[in-house]
């Protein structure tokens, strides 16, 4: 492999919610009102040649007003491996749920990488009723659309390269435009699933999200991501608080904040 297109991977947390129960995060889950946290992060593909970020999380007001708590802003969490937000060329939006696509005016360089069918999603007759529009934000849609008339948005369908090393690919399950990315490493193919996969007990015991476009095609897309890494090991869900137990951070500062997804999971 050459340094262009190999990278380090990271997993940045902004936020939190350490008080949910275990019938919101998965389909007919045994013990049902058992807790269950859930974290939030973004993520920052980085070599020599380039910076690629991977969503652009939520903002403070955002998150209380769904009683999450905001750590920082995803751009804070940035700074702390020395990326700058204003200065990112790509951001790949894996999905545009609420937590996934805010604070994208922190981005003002930037081209942002989204699936044609999410945009058709989040502008289309679904969006008419309350339990797919839920985790949606009316802004942050209105924003993609006028980055779209500024000449700021590159789409995708199933299978794209967005740089030597980095790849986008469709998934769809969670919403209709879901994709996740798979990016080559020093120690293989790592494919961050975003909300393919929020825990890994979802792909590990057949338990769906409840949130979903199509359950059908989530459970398919755990296939794919399967296929698309290098082992079971390879694939880092999106929201599971184990990611920060299993990985390493960067360095002793960044403990339980920012972990490398390059190296080797514990375990």
């Amino acid at each position: 492999m050459s340094d262009a297109d190999t990278y380090e991977v990271y997993a940045v947390r902004y936020g939190t919610m350490p008080e949910r129960a275990r019938s919101t995060c998965f389909l007919m889950p045994d013990n049902p009102a058992a807790p269950m946290s859930m974290d939030y992060f973004v993520w920052a593909i980085v070599n020599k040649q380039r910076t690629i970020v991977v969503d652009t999380g939520y903002d403070k007001a955002e998150g209380e007003k769904r009683g999450r708590v905001s750590l920082r802003l995803p751009r804070e969490g940035l700074a702390l491996l020395g990326i700058k937000a204003e200065r990112v060329k790509d951001v790949i939006i894996t999905h545009m749920h609420y937590d996934h696509a805010g604070t994208l005016d922190d981005f003002p360089a930037a081209r942002f990488h989204i699936n044609d069918l999410e945009m058709n999603f989040t502008t289309g007759r679904l969006m008419c009723h309350a339990a797919f529009r839920h985790s949606f934000v009316a802004e942050h849609v209105c924003t993609m659309v006028r980055r779209l008339f500024e000449g700021r948005v590159v789409f995708h369908q199933g299978e794209e390269q967005i740089a030597p090393g980095v790849t986008v690919h469709h998934i769809g399950g969670h919403t209709m435009g879901m994709q996740s990315v798979r990016v080559k490493t020093k120690r293989g193919w790592v494919m961050l699933a975003s909300d393919a996969c929020h825990y890994y007990e979802n792909m590990e015991g057949g338990l769906p999200f409840p949130v979903l476009y199509n359950l059908g095609d989530m459970v398919e897309g755990w296939r794919k991501l399967q296929a698309l890494a290098d082992s079971p090991r390879h694939i880092v869900p999106g929201h599971d608080p184990l990611v920060l137990k299993r990985y390493p951070a960067p360095r002793k500062s960044l403990l339980g904040e920012v972990v490398r997804l390059d190296v080797a999971p514990k375990g």
